[in-house]
């Protein structure tokens, strides 16, 4: 491989992530996932109702997540075809679009800043990032919901979306984005999504079940804390969902602190078991502490999809 096909292998990746680390979702910007919302929320208006609610949300969801897989594996290929540069501009601006890292830091910044004012404010700035109602969460329920939703976009935000990177391309990371987004919309056991979103949380289920344990494994070994993974394993697999529990376990070592109890989403409170057994009060040094833990994994990560890259083209050109 010469060096300008290292360049057009590797670029698209290192300034899409580049651009997250700088931008992150800037409001004026446009956004291809605030569309996959509007097409998820369109759908479900459309077909949440009547009988077959169940079949009618697994037709929806196989057919926008494959639809959207098939619409990338045509056109990047497409804009490649017209102009190589242009294939690594459009990549590059796509993979910007579906890494996640850079908003969700800034924003649990600006709830730990905002409860510290107030609990009105840590309240109101907290349901910019959560799906669970904000309105009766003390102080310490803020921080810790605010640490638990940066452990899981983590794993949700960047790693998922670099690991199908990998092994798919940009095809398979806007895939696992449609994928994720409607979990995030639809996926809840709420009386109006429990049937049509069912398959939409277990398909996200199985997309994130090796991101989520590769992203505990790489908190834990940028902390320094590799024992830790004994800890990972007895609290991971305690939580309701079978992958969020792995990095909100990683994190909740990394801070010795507690995660869990009762959430309350759409007006129904849901028990989530505990992970970890210190209910110390959480404060801004351990916001600073979680966001270097997460910079340092992403960044990991990234030199893992870049050797992975590399090799696996090396291999590719030898067969």
């Amino acid at each position: 491989m010469d060096f300008q096909q290292l360049v057009i292998l590797l670029l698209p990746l290192l300034a899409g992530a580049l651009l997250d680390a700088l931008l992150g979702d800037p409001a004026w910007l446009p956004h291809i996932v605030v569309k996959f919302g509007w097409l998820i929320s369109t759908a479900e208006r459309w077909f949440n109702k009547g009988n077959c609610r169940r079949l009618k949300g697994a037709l929806t969801a196989l057919f926008l997540i494959g639809s959207t897989y098939v619409l990338f594996r045509w056109f990047i290929p497409f804009c490649y075809g017209v102009n190589q540069w242009l294939g690594v501009g459009v990549s590059a601006i796509f993979i910007f679009y579906f890494l996640a890292g850079k908003t969700l830091i800034k924003e649990v910044r600006m709830v730990f800043k905002a409860v510290d004012e107030s609990l009105e404010k840590g309240r109101k700035q907290l349901s910019r990032i959560v799906g669970r109602d904000t309105a009766q969460l003390d102080a310490q329920e803020i921080r810790t919901a605010a640490l638990e939703t940066l452990a899981e976009n983590l794993s949700d935000g960047v790693i998922a979306p670099l690991f199908w990177y990998m092994l798919l391309g940009i095809p398979g990371m806007a895939a696992y984005k449609m994928i994720n987004t409607l979990d995030s919309m639809i996926g809840y056991k709420t009386d109006r999504y429990k049937d049509f979103g069912c398959w939409a949380a277990h398909i996200d289920d199985v997309a994130n079940w090796i991101p989520a344990r590769l992203t505990a494994l790489l908190m834990v070994l940028v902390a320094g804390r590799p024992g830790l993974l004994g800890f990972v394993h007895k609290y991971g697999r305690q939580h309701a969902s079978p992958n969020s529990g792995y990095p909100e376990s990683a994190l909740a070592g990394i801070l010795n602190c507690r995660f869990g109890g009762t959430h309350t989403y759409f007006g129904q409170e849901f028990y989530k078991p505990y992970i970890g057994e210190n209910p110390r009060e959480l404060n801004t040094q351990d916001a600073r502490r979680a966001i270097r833990i997460n910079i340092l994994s992403e960044f990991l990560m990234l030199i893992l999809a870049v050797a992975f890259l590399i090799l696996n083209s090396q291999f590719s050109i030898v067969n």
